[in-house]
């Protein structure tokens, strides 16, 4: 399985070590390192060793690593309460177009992700009809 890296993208050119990082891990599919606009100490992205912009365009093989190193950095932070998030899309507050996931140690109330959930009522014979409609 053979990496796909982007000249241009920066997380690209992180992997190649083309501008500096502070690593955390590395494998043949997947790169980690500390983020340095950090939400709180420990902030790190996971980063799959094949550019794709979203999550659906990435090959299984370099998204296999992903959660498992997730893992082991909020094991190895000793973080009680953390978050993995993975955006898609500028609409979705993605800024760097290349597939990561954070994960971002919690603290405290003020430290680390801190976001709104404005969940909706949902119609339950909808969620069946779209249930029904989704392909796999």
């Amino acid at each position: 399985m053979a990496s796909k890296l982007a000249v241009e993208c920066v997380f690209c050119k992180i992997i190649r070590g083309e501008i500096p990082s502070v690593k955390l891990f590395e494998t043949a599919t997947t790169f980690a390192f500390l983020d340095i606009g950090p939400l709180s100490e420990g902030h790190a992205l996971v980063v799959p060793k094949f550019h794709a912009e979203k999550m659906h365009q990435l090959p299984d093989e370099f998204l296999a690593e992903s959660m498992p190193v997730a893992k082991k950095i909020a094991t190895a932070l000793g973080a009680d309460n953390y978050n993995i998030l993975q955006n898609n899309g500028r609409l979705a507050h993605q800024e760097v177009p290349h597939v990561h996931f954070h994960v971002i140690p919690k603290p405290s109330t003020d430290k680390g992700l801190i976001m709104e959930w404005s969940a909706q009522k949902a119609d339950v014979e909808k969620l069946k009809d779209l249930a029904k409609s989704l392909k796999f």
